[in-house]
């Protein structure tokens, strides 16, 4: 594991995101997400198709990256990534998600 520095990790932009809207993209493992942070709305484009139905998403509040820079996959732009657990460990994939305290667009420190 390669070790960053605390100003690596303060380059990182985590906020809460509360998902409204999901649908998987035909012929992928991949899933179209709304995202709402608050004021702001957001589509990801996430690779957990095979771990989740899109109707288990919806008002789920989770973690994203919201300063990671935009990517087209497949035709959809992403614009950041939910943060997940047991990407490469052979687990099956669960995303982070938070308790009912937490309001979309909240600063995660």
């Amino acid at each position: 594991m390669e070790e960053i520095s605390i100003d690596d990790f303060k380059k990182l932009e985590l906020r809460v995101g509360l998902i409204t809207a999901a649908e998987k993209i035909p012929g992928t493992r991949l899933l179209r997400l709304d995202v709402s942070l608050g004021q702001e709305k957001r589509q990801i484009v996430s690779g957990i198709a095979e771990y989740y139905e899109p109707e288990q998403l919806i008002n789920k509040k989770v973690v994203i990256i919201s300063n990671l820079k935009p990517r087209v996959i497949r035709g959809y732009e992403s614009q950041g990534m939910i943060l997940a657990a047991g990407c490469d460990d052979g687990a099956p994939v669960r995303i982070v998600t938070l308790d009912e305290g937490a309001e979309p667009g909240s600063k995660v420190c």
